[in-house]
């Protein structure tokens, strides 16, 4: 896609006059960094607190009477366990039990909302409406409609308490509030992509300029681009669609099996595979590691080796400040899943020694 073709969040003028450096990911045009940098960023969500624009992810509404029943169908995570003002952590699933995309599901009176990642936007409403059936539900795609705002770090309680009258420090995790921030129409929810404390504002994309001014700045806000989220994420041991996780994989696989409910009592997309998949038990299971050899990274796509034979690629690697050494992610079989066992990747031709470590690899401080 050429820069003109690529889509722009409400905040793109703002990024620009901030110099942040624009790069082309999932059909928009993103800040990658500002220019404090990576490592700055990374460090103010550790320490203190950074806001991203994360307005590109993609935002779908269920209404109408079967509403939840719907939902149950097309995720894999129990609905029905929800009640108005939470929020889950779940998946869109193929018939063989592996990843359309990961997803968020809200919960509130009147719909559901499921919030998805916008490389496959596309991709998951063909599979959602092709779903439908005889289902009575509206589905809406309000992607465009929407903006969202993640302010993430131990300081983000203290930095939009004094903006609201919603009571946001008795939010518990994965709960939401709808209410005003900074005067704009809003539903705030205490989840994010990090590890750390923090929430996720989602307001109607004609505020988003109003919300970010309230929340960013000196003495507020650290604006963070999507290197500072992918650092933050991989240290946390978070998945990202289309390295860690993809339509190879199950979340069993994938060490995400808590958002498996094949005992919720309503048949869903995928169940039959992930029944017969943990009967049988997993053949790789989705682990950390760290590279040996100082000063050279692992990183996506390169070759991952066991015992001389090749077992996967590297998923996610990079070098990270807080941990700050080479880590990553990769497949490996299930004998080999444990912490100090040894592998090797594929560094430009030499293959260099790496080891197996539990993840996450740095402790997650979300509030519960």
């Amino acid at each position: 896609m050429t820069p003109e073709t690529l889509k722009k969040t409400p905040l793109h003028a703002v990024h620009v006059a901030l110099g942040a450096k624009m790069v082309a990911y999932a059909g928009f045009e993103m800040p990658v960094t500002y220019p404090a940098g990576i490592s700055a960023e990374h460090r103010a969500v550790r320490e203190a607190v950074g806001i991203f624009d994360v307005s590109h992810m993609g935002e779908f509404e269920v209404s109408g009477p079967d509403r939840n029943a719907f939902v149950q169908r097309v995720t894999c995570n129990d609905v029905g366990a929800l009640k108005p003002g939470q929020a889950q952590y779940s998946a869109i699933l193929t018939d063989r039990g592996t990843f359309v995309d990961d997803c968020l599901v809200y919960r509130f009176d009147d719909r559901l909302m499921l919030v998805v990642n916008a490389a496959n936007r596309a991709a998951d409403w063909e599979h959602i409406v092709e779903r439908k059936g005889g289902a009575n539900v509206r589905l809406k795609d309000v992607s465009d409609d929407v903006a969202l705002l993640a302010i993430q770090g131990p300081k983000a309680e203290s930095l939009l308490a004094p903006l609201t009258t919603l009571g946001v420090a008795m939010i518990p995790y994965y709960h939401f509030a709808e209410g005003k921030v900074a005067g704009a129409e809003v539903f705030v929810s205490r989840t994010g992509y990090t590890g750390e404390d923090g929430f996720e504002i989602y307001c109607r994309a004609a505020d988003a300029e109003q919300l970010w001014h309230a929340l960013a700045g000196p003495g507020r806000a650290e604006p963070c681009g999507l290197g500072a989220r992918d650092t933050l994420r991989l240290e946390a041991g978070l998945p990202l669609y289309g390295n860690d996780i993809d339509d190879t994989v199950t979340p069993y696989e994938a060490g995400l099996s808590f958002i498996v409910k094949l005992d919720k009592g309503a048949p869903f997309t995928g169940e039959a595979a992930l029944k017969k998949q943990k009967l049988e038990g997993v053949t790789r299971r989705l682990v950390g590691v760290t590279v040996l050899e100082r000063k050279v990274v692992g990183r996506h796509g390169m070759d991952v080796y066991v015992d001389g034979k090749k077992v996967d690629i590297v998923r996610s690697g990079t070098v990270t400040p807080t941990v700050n050494e080479a880590i990553g992610t990769t497949y490996v079989p299930k004998g080999q899943a444990q912490p100090s066992a040894k592998l090797e990747i594929d560094v430009r031709g030499k293959r260099v020694p790496a080891e197996v470590v539990k993840l996450p690899f740095v402790p997650h401080r979300t509030k519960r």
